[in-house]
């Protein structure tokens, strides 16, 4: 596809939005800049998020936030060991029709017909609650019986889990995790930031949020990014990157074989190229580059890619194994194809 298939504003419009979302946010929300540039390039790719923070980081009222920026009707779940499918579905009620007197099955819709969904502390509920949402998350329908409800669109969800505290969780399957675009890992303030936070919410002040975006404005939006162009060089560096994760592999370099158990599948390439255009617009470029698929990897991969038992006892995390990918994976053309251990990706 050629650049001049992009409409001549989008990439201002989309940009300009991003700009505006940021400058309502920090009316309420003191640093995080890269959370939520991540939320938004999501947003825009049709992904959702999960994000992972110890409490008291602003992780809901971040996405609370973000909603109201965004005109965007929002609801939030707080996810408990007793909720069950039904309770964020709906479910069918039986009530009598006052017009005929008989009585019939009325659906009543539950806190997923939202825009702006957030899952939070979603590890605190059973593996039958949190599989309600794959459907949802994946097909942006959900059935009940035997029909089946379409939701809203826009539709983002947003999970939030406690790293800590692992007493009475339900860690979310891997399968369930490979359905949000990115793991976040929400951090600890800086002095300077967790200061400015002390004073802001130890005194009265009034946050007049303006509404940057609507639904259809979204939508359009997210139109736009699938027509960004992409080169063969960045698709193919991409390729290297994820095909480098899974072990069973030739190319798998020996660090990967030695740490991992089970590496990335397609949906992270997908989402690895999805936010690398997203974000390529939100600085205000029309085309892809390696930097944006490199600059994404970490949170698309961390939690598709499981480390096993030698790279916990040697303190390795995922973020540590992309990491090295990163710095031994050529990101030039010239020096990614001529690689004698990727040229197996590129002969195949």
């Amino acid at each position: 596809m050629s650049e001049t298939s992009l409409p001549e504003d989008s990439i201002e419009r989309l940009s300009k939005a991003y700009r505006d979302v940021c400058e309502q946010m920090q009316q309420v929300i003191v640093g995080q800049q890269d959370v939520i540039e991540q939320l938004m390039i999501a947003l825009f790719s049709r992904g959702h998020v999960l994000l992972e923070g110890v409490p008291g980081l602003a992780k809901t009222l971040m996405i609370s936030t973000l909603s109201r920026c965004l005109s965007l009707s929002f609801s939030r779940i707080q996810f408990t060991p007793d909720l069950m499918p039904a309770d964020i579905t709906g479910t069918d009620v039986l009530q009598e029709n006052k017009e005929t007197g008989k009585r019939e099955f009325r659906f009543l819709h539950g806190p997923l017909f939202h825009n702006m969904v957030l899952a939070d502390e979603i590890n605190r509920t059973p593996p039958k609650t949190q599989a309600a949402l794959l459907e949802a998350m994946q097909e942006h329908h959900i059935s009940v019986g035997q029909t089946q409800h379409v939701l809203n669109d826009p539709f983002f969800v947003m999970a939030t889990q406690n790293p800590i505290e692992q007493e009475g969780t339900y860690p979310l399957p891997e399968a369930q995790q490979d359905r949000f675009m990115f793991k976040v890992f929400v951090d600890y303030p800086s002095f300077e930031e967790e200061k400015a936070i002390a004073k802001s919410t130890t005194s009265i002040q009034e946050n007049m949020i303006k509404e940057v975006l609507d639904a259809d404005e979204i939508v359009e939006l997210q139109r736009v990014v699938r027509q960004v162009p992409i080169s063969d060089h960045v698709v193919e560096y991409t390729l290297a990157l994820v095909r480098q994760t899974r072990i069973r592999e030739d190319v798998a370099p020996d660090f990967v074989k030695q740490w991992l158990s089970w590496g990335a599948g397609p949906r992270a390439v997908q989402y690895l190229i999805l936010g690398a255009k997203t974000r390529a617009l939100l600085y205000g470029r029309s085309h892809v580059s390696t930097e944006d698929i490199a600059a994404l990897a970490k949170p698309v991969l961390r939690h598709r890619i499981v480390t096993n038992f030698t790279a916990e006892s040697e303190g390795i995390t995922t973020d540590d194994v992309i990491e090295r990918l990163l710095q031994e994976t050529p990101s030039k053309e010239g020096e990614l194809s001529r690689d004698p251990r990727l040229k197996k990706i590129f002969a195949a």
